[in-house]
C-alpha cells in the first residue's frame, strides 16, 4: 500500500528534531511530507492543510512543536486522521511546558503523545497503527524490533 504521512513542525528551527520521524517514514516506505506551519503565526493555514488532509491522500499527522506546543490539538481539532504530538524541548524550561501542553486535550480531541524529542517513536507508531490492515508493515515492524535485540556473544 501506499502511505503518505504529514509531519509538520512550528518553526525551521525544529527541522533536526523532527528529522527521525521522516527517517524512520522512509524506512517503512511511508511517504513523509515535511512542513513548517505554526499554531499561532499561521493559524489559517493549518486548519486548511488539516481539513483537507484526508482528501489529500494522508494516513496520520505528526506534529512537533515547543513551548506553547499548540500544533497538534490546533491539527486534531481539524481532522479525525490520527495525530501524534512531539513536545521539543527548549525554552524556559526545556520541554516541559511543550510536553503539558501536548498531553493536556480537552475530551473528544485526542492527541496521542511520546516523549520530549521523540519524532522517531511518533513515527513508529504511525507505522504501528497502519500495520493493523497492512501484514508487509507487520513483517517490517518485526524484523525491526529483532535488529534491536542485542546480539548475545560467546566469551
Amino acid at each position: 500500500m501506499n502511505y503518505k504521512v504529514a509531519i509538520l513542525m512550528g518553526s525551521p528551527n525544529d527541522a533536526d528534531k523532527m528529522a527521525p520521524a521522516a527517517a524512520t517514514l522512509e524506512r517503512y516506505n511511508i511517504e513523509p511530507d515535511v512542513r513548517v506551519m505554526s499554531a499561532h503565526r499561521s493559524p489559517a493555514l493549518v486548519s486548511d492543510f488539516t481539513q483537507s488532509a484526508r482528501q489529500n491522500g494522508y494516513s496520520a499527522i505528526i506534529c512537533g512543536a515547543g513551548m506553547a506546543a499548540h500544533l497538534a490539538g490546533a491539527v486534531a481539532a481539524h481532522t479525525t486522521l490520527p495525530v501524534i504530538g512531539v513536545p521539543l524541548s527548549g525554552g524556559a524550561i526545556n520541554g516541559w511546558d511543550s510536553l503539558l501542553a501536548t498531553v493536556q486535550m480537552p475530551k473528544g480531541i485526542p492527541v496521542a503523545t511520546v516523549a520530549v524529542d521523540g519524532s522517531m517513536n511518533a513515527a513508529l507508531l504511525v507505522v504501528q497503527i497502519l500495520a493493523i490492515n497492512d501484514p508487509d508493515l507487520v513483517t517490517q515492524l518485526e524484523a525491526h524490533r529483532q535488529e534491536m535485540v542485542p546480539q548475545q556473544g560467546g566469551k
